[in-house]
């Protein structure tokens, strides 16, 4: 209720100044912190770092199609851009923000998808989600789910092992799922867990991101 409340207090303050805004939107971080695997602190920074990289990619032009999700400095980059050099580009501008800790760019190069493929990966999306909610042992809020072609990429913190594979599992058996890759960090560990050994029905990817060291212009 108090997270329906914050929301409805952004929305009737959304024409205001961007100081009003701002100071209701750290508020609505605050509330959400409460119930996640993150602090008041890293919340608010997340939503910053996301902000502030969708802002400059939409700024860029020709990337509509990119999602940006941050969780704890880790910056996930899923969708599509038509060349190379995009792709590229996008990691750049994801690494641009002092907040970034890690990037993993999920991006893929292709041309849009049209109606029917982007309606099917939010579908699917839709019901991961819907599994996740439904399922008492999972924290739902603690999960990010982005599907493009079929691809369905996790991110989030997870409290324990067990619940990792739970989220990974619950994923993998959505129909119309071909692969899951995870960036799912355990909440004490700090590091990402390894893919559990007996993957469920579909192919499930334990994805380590790329260090800034890392970027070399080609696909990691």
């Amino acid at each position: 209720m108090k997270q329906y409340l914050a929301g409805m207090a952004a929305l009737s303050v959304m024409s205001l100044g961007g100081c009003v805004a701002a100071a209701v939107g750290a508020v609505g971080v605050a509330s959400v912190a409460t119930v996640q695997e993150r602090s008041v602190g890293t919340a608010f920074d997340d939503s910053s770092a996301s902000g502030e990289i969708k802002s400059k990619l939409l700024a860029r032009g020709g990337y509509g199609g990119v999602d940006v999700e941050v969780v704890d400095g880790l910056v996930l980059l899923s969708g599509r851009v038509i060349t190379p050099e995009m792709r590229v580009r996008a990691e750049e501008i994801a690494w641009s923000s002092h907040r970034t800790k890690d990037v993993a760019n999920e991006i893929q190069i292709e041309p849009p998808g049209g109606f029917r493929a982007n309606a099917a990966d939010t579908w699917i999306s839709t019901r991961v989600r819907t599994a996740l909610i439904g399922n008492t042992k999972v924290r739902r809020i603690n999960f990010h789910v982005e599907t493009y072609d079929k691809v369905v990429y996790l991110l989030g913190i997870a409290r324990s092992q067990a619940e990792l594979e739970r989220v990974t599992g619950i994923a993998s058996r959505v129909r119309g799922v071909e692969e899951v890759v995870s960036y799912i960090k355990i909440r004490d560990g700090g590091d990402l867990a390894p893919a559990p050994e007996a993957p469920p029905p579909a192919s499930v990817q334990q994805a380590v991101p790329a260090t800034g060291d890392d970027l070399d212009g080609g696909a990691y």
